[in-house]
């Protein structure tokens, strides 16, 4: 099942349970996906496609937590916060910080980044390995640490 019809089905749950927030977030959700389908290329929208909608949709709650949360809104932060709790759950099982680091570790001996001018370089293979697998801001956090940065 692809995660558009996925979405379908959820959304006919939610509707059918009064679920006003999960209908509401699978709403967006499906209209951009819809949206990047209607991109103007005869290509189909693949499954890294939807991961970067999640991703790009996680990010933008993130950013509405912290931006609410400074401003002393915090109903409005709950409510995002739910929203990206809804959305973590299209998303494939993450890594743990652990099993990041070692995956890193593997990498980076693999590409021969040894020092901090090797950032660019090792960061590049790092994401296409663990592209949708890991948080990008975990993953920079380990690649700084690991060659000093």
């Amino acid at each position: 099942m692809t995660l558009s019809n996925r979405i379908a089905e959820d959304m006919k749950t939610a509707l059918k349970s009064g679920d006003k927030t999960r209908l509401e977030t699978l709403r967006t959700l499906r209209a951009q996906i819809l949206e990047l389908s209607k991109r103007g290329s005869d290509k189909p929208v693949t499954p890294d496609d939807e991961g970067a909608v999640l991703r790009s949709a996680i990010k933008k709650r993130r950013e509405a937590i912290d931006v609410y949360t400074r401003a002393g809104r915090r109903e409005l932060a709950d409510k995002e916060a739910l929203e990206l709790k809804i959305i973590q759950e299209y998303l494939p099982q993450q890594l743990s910080p652990e099993e990041t680091e070692k995956e890193i570790e593997k990498i980076l001996a693999a590409v021969g980044a040894t020092s901090s001018k090797d950032f660019g370089k090792a960061m590049g293979a790092v994401m296409k390995e663990l592209k949708g697998k890991a948080d990008g801001g975990i993953v920079q956090n380990i690649v700084k640490r690991r060659l000093g940065a």
